[in-house]
């Protein structure tokens, strides 16, 4: 039995794993089998030693250790194996590369040079949208007209949890403009192409993306779609958001995943703490 095809079979079914994540954690896995056989029959040594001579990133040892370790906590969940190799791996110690964004004044710029585009009113609102409401790359590309409503969003996002994230006047109209163009009424997604998914690709955005940032004479180096969404959590914790409120819109599951933005402005942060914290101005005293 081939228990990688099971373990990611129950991924998505019982976890409600999307695509992408299956395809990372069935590339970890397979390409760790091919270079220590079978995984059932790992010993720790066997792991360590795997991971402490992989030439990757450091986040890349450490994506696969964590693929290989709740791959063995399936395999114990299920009573496949009866020990665990990896109860005590020593994950290698990684920093947290700061969230790349433009500046507001940036993101005005390349949304406005989207007019030069051909595609120029599909575009825009996929611009205006990614920017507004700080959705994922694979969210925009596959979102159903059923998503619309109206002032808000829908978003099915990872793990197959929903989230309601609002939209600005200017991100509304963008998109019934682009509604009242689109055409092919008989397609269910907003971004309808003729590809076999249904609907415009991520990579084919991207490549539109980067055009953009060309004219917009912007380095398209520092443009993708995450960087919009990193732009869209940082200006908004910039005007005083609540971080738990931008959790909430950008689908993290944990807030320690949206404390990252925390490092981006630290004068501000540190700024908030002196003159709203009750105990700021308070001397502290010798105990």
């Amino acid at each position: 039995m081939k228990y990688i095809d099971v373990f990611l079979e129950a991924l998505s079914a019982e976890k409600g794993r999307g695509k992408n994540t299956l395809s990372a954690y069935a590339s970890d896995l397979h390409h760790a089998e091919s270079v220590i056989g079978d995984l059932l029959h790992a010993t720790d040594k066997d792991i360590q030693n795997y991971l402490s001579h992989l030439p990757d990133k450091p986040s890349s040892i450490a994506r696969k250790a964590s693929s290989l370790r709740t791959f063995y906590k399936f395999l114990m969940l299920e009573k496949i194996i009866t020990k665990n190799p990896t109860t005590n791996l020593e994950l290698p110690k990684r920093g947290r590369a700061l969230p790349k964004y433009l500046s507001p004044e940036e993101i005005e710029l390349l949304i406005s040079s989207s007019g030069d585009i051909k595609t120029s009113v599909r575009l825009r609102c996929m611009l205006e949208l990614l920017y507004a409401s700080g959705l994922r790359v694979s969210e925009l590309c596959e979102l159903p007209l059923s998503a619309n409503l109206g002032d808000r969003l829908l978003i099915h996002g990872k793990g197959a949890k929903e989230r309601l994230v609002p939209m600005h006047q200017t991100a509304q109209e963008a998109l019934q403009k682009w509604l009242s163009v689109r055409g092919d009424n008989d397609s269910k997604y907003v971004f309808p192409t003729n590809s076999s998914s249904g609907h415009i690709t991520r990579d084919g955005f991207f490549k539109i993306l980067k055009k953009c940032a060309v004219l917009a004479g912007i380095d398209p180096n520092r443009v993708s779609p995450h960087v919009l969404r990193h732009s869209f959590a940082s200006h908004l914790l910039a005007g005083g958001a609540n971080l738990r409120v931008i959790q909430t819109m950008l689908g993290h599951e944990d807030i320690s995943t949206t404390q990252i933005y925390t490092h981006v402005l630290p004068d501000k942060l540190r700024d908030t703490v002196e003159n709203a914290h009750p105990l700021a101005h308070n001397e502290i005293k010798d105990i």
